[in-house]
Parts: C-alpha cells; sequence; structure tokens
C-alpha cells in the first residue's frame, strides 16, 4: 500500500478504452482520486487535477491536446501525459506552456479487455518528456509499483514494433498451438489452460534468465528427428501454420548456437530443413 504523501495528487483519465480503464482502476485501488471520462463525451467545462492521462488513440492525441490548449481548461500547476508506445511527448507540445509539462508514460503490457487488465506491478514503462513532468510520471509509475525507464533518443516506432511483435506475436502464435492442439484431440475451451502457463513460465525465464539461455526445447537440444516430425505433421494438420514453425524455429537457432548444448552439424541440419521447408512453400505458392 502506497503511503499517504505518495497519494496527494489527483488524476484525470481521459479515454474509457482498455488502457484507461485498467489505469484507473489501479490508481483508484491505490487511493488516488481519480476521474475516468470516456473520449466521447468530449471535454468538461474544468479539468481539476494534478495529472491528466490521455488515453485515446494515437492519431487522436495532437488533435485532443489542440482542443485542450484552446480550451484552456487544465491547471497551469497540471503535467499531461499520454500512454501512447509509438510516440514520444511531441504530439502534446501544444500544451506546452499551458501547463507545468508533457510527457509519454508507455507501461510495456498487453491490454486486450476493458473488463480485464493485467498487472501493472512489475512492469517497465517508458517515460520521456518534460522534466516536471516525466518527474510526476514516475512518481505514478512507482505508486502502482511499475519500473519507469528512459532511453535517450529513443526510436519510439521501432521500441512499439519490438512491444507488438512480442504481444500480439505471441497471442497469435498462441491461437494457431490451441488449433493444432484441437488437431491433436484436445477441447478448445481446455487449450487456453493448458497454453496459458506455458506462456508465463517463458515470460518467467525471459525475464529472469534472459537471452539466450531462455530457450528450450529441440532447437536448444540439436534435435534434428523431433524437428523434421514437427515440421511434417504441422503441415499434414495444419498446412498455414507451417510457414510460422520454420520461422520460429530460424529463431532460435541463434540462440540454440550461442548456448552450445547442441552440435554444429545438428543445427545446420535443422537450418538446411528449415531453409528446404521455406523454399517448397515459396515455390507452392508461385503455382498458385
Amino acid at each position: 500500500m502506497a503511503r499517504p504523501h505518495e497519494r496527494s495528487f489527483s488524476v484525470w483519465v481521459h479515454g474509457a478504452g482498455k488502457v484507461g480503464r485498467a489505469l484507473a482502476r489501479a490508481l483508484r485501488r491505490s487511493g488516488v482520486k481519480t476521474t475516468l471520462r470516456a473520449a466521447r463525451r468530449g471535454l468538461p467545462r474544468r479539468i481539476d487535477a494534478d495529472v491528466v492521462v490521455l488515453a485515446v488513440r494515437d492519431t487522436e492525441l495532437r488533435p485532443l491536446a489542440e482542443m485542450l490548449a484552446r480550451a484552456r481548461i487544465v491547471r497551469r500547476s497540471a503535467v499531461v501525459l499520454h500512454v501512447a508506445g509509438a510516440l514520444d511527448a511531441t504530439p502534446l507540445s501544444p500544451m506546452r506552456g499551458l501547463c507545468a509539462g508533457v510527457a509519454q508514460m508507455h507501461p510495456c503490457l498487453a491490454f486486450a479487455s476493458p473488463r480485464f487488465s493485467p498487472s501493472f506491478a512489475g512492469c517497465r514503462v517508458c517515460i520521456q518528456g518534460d522534466p516536471r513532468a516525466a518527474a510526476r510520471a514516475r512518481q505514478v509509475a512507482h505508486l502502482l509499483r511499475m519500473k519507469p525507464w528512459t532511453v535517450r533518443q529513443l526510436d519510439a516506432t521501432l521500441y512499439h514494433a519490438a512491444a507488438g511483435l512480442v504481444a500480439n506475436g505471441a497471442a497469435g502464435l498462441a491461437a494457431l498451438g490451441a488449433e493444432l492442439l484441437a488437431r491433436a484431440g484436445v477441447p478448445p475451451l481446455i487449450a487456453p489452460k493448458i497454453l496459458g502457463p506455458l506462456l508465463r513460465s517463458v515470460a518467467d525465464n525471459v525475464q529472469t534468465l534472459g537471452f539466450p539461455e531462455a530457450l528450450t526445447g529441440p532447437v536448444r537440444r540439436g534435435d534434428v528427428q523431433a524437428v523434421e516430425s514437427h515440421l511434417a505433421i504441422v503441415r499434414r494438420k495444419l498446412p498455414k501454420a507451417v510457414r510460422l514453425y520454420a520461422a520460429s524455429v530460424e529463431a532460435q537457432l541463434p540462440l540454440a548456437r550461442a548456448i552450445g548444448d547442441a552440435s554444429a552439424e545438428n543445427l545446420e541440419r535443422i537450418a538446411h530443413i528449415t531453409r528446404e521447408i521455406t523454399r517448397r512453400i515459396a515455390r507452392d505458392a508461385l503455382r498458385v
């Protein structure tokens, strides 16, 4: 539980989507006076809060900041933050000079539903912007037990692409895994219960061990037969997943080489198998 002085600020969250709702719930649970307003309701007559968080779509940030600047409804002592991952504080620049500062505050989490949100505790939150706004964003982050970080001259688009590849790619990969489990005889409702803990264990390994040690499985061991049998049965049972499986194997090979559990010969054989599969898929696509 946060100490009283850590909660001595109020927050206005503008945007009641997945991130906005999650943030408002977490702040309220931490004892912070928090107002959540759906963006579709437009601007109020006055925003009486120390921290204004704009939780809207990326394309809406600049127009919203311009509207706030024209309306002059934010306290001059307040800071204005946004939670977008692909943008720095620039879209909020119309508010500079009209408030105490602007900043990006992006929690690197996957928000999939307005009804459910992952825990903020332990997640990294990217903070960049004006000094007073960044300081207030770090205060919010510490209150929610997030871990703030700042990288000078961060390529925000590339950072967001990396996060999207892992978060959204993992969901897509798990969905294909569920289809394979269904063809293996697993009831559809059970598949997420199997894959969820598996994904959590991977996350724990990545966070605790880092790379390359987080890698497990037949590629790490250099098990050529297992990789061949996996590719063969995936091709028979779920052809659309073969390309992704082969790409996954290719992504694992540098990690396996760095670990050194498998012989170089076996890893080269696995690489050859995946290259041949990829070529075959490309030839088949040309014939269609």
